[in-house]
């Protein structure tokens, strides 16, 4: 029998592909990581975007139609872009109650939950801080979640998927061995952010975040509130401020200058930075970067 002939009698579930699409990058990698050749993963912001603000594309919904499940951040995260894009996608298998939708938040224990909502009080959060995922314990969790889902939508290849997840734990942990060795000297600092995306990073490694360039949420720094901070690092000497990528440092440098500290780029997802290309050289990033 002639090879081509061959190839098309086998059944098709040995070349079928899961098309997954993602929210993040960092989604899209644990995905890939857990489902490898069993999964095509289709990320829709980029790393170096504004995780808050995605222009919704009609690149964007061209993907979602063509998904066999969607997997989000959750957490209120995506909630000024997906769901426009799912709603115009007009695809079943991507709306929150079907079984081929998965919310990551859904498992994860939330920090800065506040106890009453307020316009007053900036772009608040309704379920807490969104960005759980840049606590790298964390990552184990969202990696047994999507493995979860995998099978559950995929049990042919359970199998497969939890052999796989096996295979991440255990590098993954050998990374968070040396990360945390990385980050020992810096427990009990302070430091000063531009907005809160690393609170569970500073959880991670006992860092104390003292103070925000941004007087709210979502709120961009005035005059009042940038000469607040000024006194308030002159009183209690923080040993830097982190920055995201995605907002000007012009308001931090200005700071900088007046105190002394310095400013250090966080990046908060693969590809926020041209050198990061991984979940692990995100995490390399974040944990030496503190050291200089």
């Amino acid at each position: 029998m002639k090879p081509l002939l061959m190839l098309l009698l086998l059944p098709l579930s040995l070349f079928a592909h899961l098309n997954i699409v993602v929210s993040y990058p960092y989604i899209g990698a644990i995905t890939k990581a857990i489902g490898k050749d069993h999964v095509d993963t289709i990320v829709l912001a980029q790393g170096n975007w504004d995780p808050h603000f995605i222009v919704p594309r009609p690149s964007l919904i061209s993907k979602l139609r063509s998904a066999d499940a969607l997997i989000m951040n959750g957490g209120q995260l995506e909630i000024g872009w997906l769901p426009p894009l799912i709603k115009r996608a007009n695809n079943p298998k991507t709306i929150p109650s079907a079984p081929t939708f998965l919310d990551l938040s859904r498992h994860i224990s939330f920090l800065q939950k506040p106890k009453s909502l307020d316009r007053a009080q900036g772009d608040v959060h309704p379920d807490g801080n969104p960005h759980f995922h840049l606590n790298p314990n964390n990552i184990l969790i969202l990696a047994q979640t999507i493995a979860t889902f995998l099978s559950s939508i995929d049990s042919e290849h359970q199998a497969i998927y939890a052999t796989n997840l096996k295979q991440f734990e255990q590098d993954w942990r050998a990374h968070l061995t040396q990360w945390q060795k990385n980050m020992a000297s810096k427990k009990g600092m302070k430091v000063i952010q531009f907005h809160d995306n690393l609170a569970y990073f500073n959880q991670a490694y006992g860092l104390e975040n003292i103070g925000t360039l941004e007087p709210l949420p979502g709120i961009p720094p005035s005059s009042r509130h940038t000469m607040e901070i000024i006194e308030r690092i002159k009183r209690q000497k923080p040993y830097c401020i982190f920055h995201d990528v995605y907002h000007s440092t012009k308001t931090a440098q200005y700071i900088s200058d007046k105190t002394g500290i310095p400013v250090i780029l966080m990046p908060h997802d693969i590809g926020a930075l041209e050198s990061i290309d991984s979940l692990v050289a995100l995490f390399d990033y974040l944990t030496t970067v503190q050291a200089k």
